[in-house]
């Protein structure tokens, strides 16, 4: 009963544009840090464009990297943002691969720092080798990002086939973006219908976030969605799906597999 809960993981993966990815990222640790007491955004990209720029901390923030090389301290890898949740990073110039000479000490680090939070969600990116940085996150649950244009469906599948060539048969969840409710609803039927009969896996529904230019208009102010336009479409889906996150019951690995100062510039 005294037992520490175990920390929840969820890896998103994106066929859309960085600025799609994170806004999506962003807004969602926004909107789970108003419901979950300690919720960890991790980046996982190198891109001088991504996370970490938008949000404003690509060069004051120590990476996981330099933590595990004993460089720096882990207090210096992670910064707590004024809208409620915390930020961090793995690398600063590249993505080092499952095989590194120091992976096992990042994974040590990068699982540290996540059993300290409620919830993290990790800005995945593959190594060149195809494999995860670190194990943790094939133990935890895997988030696939679309749309509903054709383009995007075929993209995601392609992904889709190439993290179940990798990690093996496991589930993997769906968030749609760009759609309405029963537009997201397609998209996933047909994704999940394929995947289960040519990959033989299994694809779980999440939500979907709707076109809503309340997004970029607060992502102008630097600020999330939520905080700048409550009752706009877009932060009602956020928060739909931040009980969605939070409600994801845990099973089948150590992390997350699921069975059933800075400013924030979206």
């Amino acid at each position: 009963m005294l037992e520490r809960p175990v920390p929840r993981l969820f890896t998103f993966f994106s066929v859309l544009t960085e600025e799609e990815k994170s806004a999506m990222l962003i807004n969602l640790a926004a909107s789970l840090s108003q419901s979950t007491s300690n919720v960890l955004l991790i980046d996982g990209a190198v891109s001088t464009s991504g996370l970490l720029t938008r949000i404003g901390l690509r060069h004051d923030l120590a990476t996981l990297q330099e933590v595990a090389r004993k460089e720096r301290h882990l207090h210096e890898a992670m910064r707590l943002l004024p809208e409620g949740f915390s930020i961090a990073r793995i690398a600063r110039r590249s993505l080092p691969s499952a095989s590194h000479h120091q992976a096992g000490s990042l994974a040590e680090v990068f699982d540290t720092m996540i059993e300290q939070a409620d919830l993290s969600l990790v800005n995945g990116v593959l190594s060149d080798d195809q494999s995860l940085p670190v194990p943790s996150m094939e133990m935890g649950e895997i988030v696939i990002q679309v749309s509903a244009s054709a383009s995007s469906i075929k993209a995601a599948y392609v992904l889709l086939k190439t993290l179940s060539d990798r990690l093996g048969r496991r589930p993997f969840s769906l968030i749609v973006n760009d759609a309405t409710e029963a537009e997201a609803q397609t998209v996933y039927a047909n994704m999940a219908q394929a995947a289960s009969r040519y990959l033989a896996a299994q694809l779980n529904y999440l939500g979907s976030i709707p076109a809503d230019d309340h997004i970029r208009r607060a992502s102008g102010q630097g600020r999330a969605v939520m905080d700048v336009f409550p009752f706009s479409s877009a932060s009602i889906a956020f928060h739909r799906l931040a009980k969605r996150f939070a409600g994801t019951k845990l099973t089948n690995g150590a992390f997350g597999l699921a069975t059933d100062g800075a400013s924030l510039g979206v």
